[in-house]
């Protein structure tokens, strides 16, 4: 268990399945590598890839959300992207969550959802 979490065996069981692949932990350790930069990526997608690498800018309300019990990417202040957002963009730190936000702390999720929809 994942410190805060609490997932029901259902969930796990559904989460454990893609264990049993053979691939995982090279897909998993190679998407990381990726991200960070120290892979290449699948070269049917480098054009899109470069076309992206350059981040352009968000130009449409926005609600970024950060887990502050993410062991991947740390929780932010928010004020490093924040000259990517052209529009209304509102940061938080959602306390307890860790990398899976939406599963994490549904709720809090959800809510950052809805206020973007009513703008």
């Amino acid at each position: 268990m994942v410190a805060g979490l609490d997932f029901d065996d259902a969930t796990f069981d559904r989460s454990a399945a893609a264990h049993d692949n053979p691939d995982y932990v090279d897909v998993v350790i190679h998407s990381y590598r990726h991200r960070f930069g120290q892979a290449t990526g699948d070269p049917q997608y480098a054009d899109l890839q470069r076309r992206l690498a350059p981040l352009p800018p968000i130009s449409v309300p926005a609600v970024t959300l950060d887990g502050d019990a993410d062991g991947v990417l740390p929780a932010s202040d928010g004020h490093a992207s924040a000259a990517k957002f052209m529009s209304r963009r509102v940061h938080r730190i959602v306390p307890g969550a860790g990398h899976n936000v939406p599963q994490e702390a549904p709720e809090a999720f959800a809510a950052a959802i809805i206020e973007v929809a009513k703008v």
